[in-house]
């Protein structure tokens, strides 16, 4: 037991140096190609953070732990919500962009509600997968379009402040990309191996798993982003994270690990997916109220979380 804890413990290690090296590579590599902070900082960090989910979904899936691929992206939605914004929100009261509001906060309620849809109607195939990529590709070119045309210079230097410098060289590029590429191979095998014997030896279900502790895991990046974001008076960054996440685990994330692999994922209940969505919905009327999500706003969606928590954890 002790070494399965020791294992998963490295392969959460391995996935957050791994997401950092790819973010530092990639970005120092887009520089070097001619993208500004503005486009680097919506495409390659925002997604560089969320490649530990897409790691380990796509390993779930390629092993047939559809209830480990999809409870990764059902949990991490919940706990980007409920844990990352709770906590931002506690240490500095974050003000939000109303670009937030207006466009990304109503998409990720839809997307949201349209794979509750399609998780409770069966069997994702490879088709829909497809179908959920070309969502992403339209949705984050439709971001970048609004981006340039609203985009304030205040916005633009904390994007500059957010995306890594260009380093010396491409060849410390490449390496970063290719070691944090392998870096997050390796800790996504420990991670569903480690978790995986931990939940049977402990008599937990695989959906209960990839809900909370390895949603919880694959995570730590957004939330490191976030608390940073908030120590330096920049919370607002924490909200489009958070909510640029979300989108892309629903569309990209599991429309990925279901074109890798069609799943079925039995042990997701109505209930887990309902909690993403309501958290999804609870969030826009928090954001809304004085444009700020407010501490006692944070510690609701704290406690909302340890409540989804304490009805998860009898039911395994």
């Amino acid at each position: 037991m002790l070494l399965h804890i020791f294992l998963m413990i490295l392969g959460l290690t391995a996935l957050t140096a791994g997401a950092e090296g790819l973010v530092r590579g990639s970005s120092s590599l887009a520089i070097r190609m001619g993208l500004t902070p503005l486009i680097i900082g919506l495409t390659v960090v925002a997604f560089g953070t969320s490649t530990p989910e897409l790691v380990v979904s796509l390993s779930a899936s390629l092993n047939n732990q559809a209830d480990i691929a999809i409870g990764n992206v059902v949990g991490s939605n919940i706990f980007n919500i409920g844990i990352i914004l709770g906590i931002t929100a506690l240490l500095c009261p974050v003000k939000v962009n109303l670009q937030v509001i207006k466009h990304d906060a109503p998409i990720m309620i839809g997307v949201s509600l349209l794979s509750l849809f399609l998780i409770t109607k069966g069997t994702l195939s490879r088709l829909t997968g497809i179908g959920l990529f070309v969502m992403l590709v339209a949705y984050l070119y439709y971001s970048i379009r609004l981006a340039r045309k609203e985009v304030s210079k205040d916005i633009e230097k904390q994007f500059q402040e957010g995306v890594p410098s260009r380093s010396k060289s491409l060849y410390r590029d490449l390496l970063f990309i290719g070691g944090g590429l392998l870096l997050l191979v390796t800790g996504s095998r420990l991670l569903v191996m480690s978790a995986t014997d931990i939940a049977r030896f402990m008599g937990i279900s695989e959906a209960v798993i990839g809900l909370t502790i390895i949603s919880a895991g694959t995570s730590m990046p957004e939330l490191a982003t976030s608390i940073m974001a908030a120590f330096r008076r920049q919370p607002d960054i924490a909200v489009g994270n958070v909510v640029g996440s979300n989108i892309f685990n629903l569309l990209g994330i599991m429309g990925a690990a279901s074109i890798a692999s069609p799943l079925s994922a039995t042990g997701i209940t109505g209930l887990d997916l309902w909690v993403m969505v309501g958290f999804s919905m609870a969030l826009l009327p928090l954001l809304y109220t004085g444009l700020k999500l407010q501490r006692w706003e944070g510690a609701l969606l704290l406690l909302g979380y340890a409540g989804y928590l304490w009805t998860l954890w009898p039911s395994s």
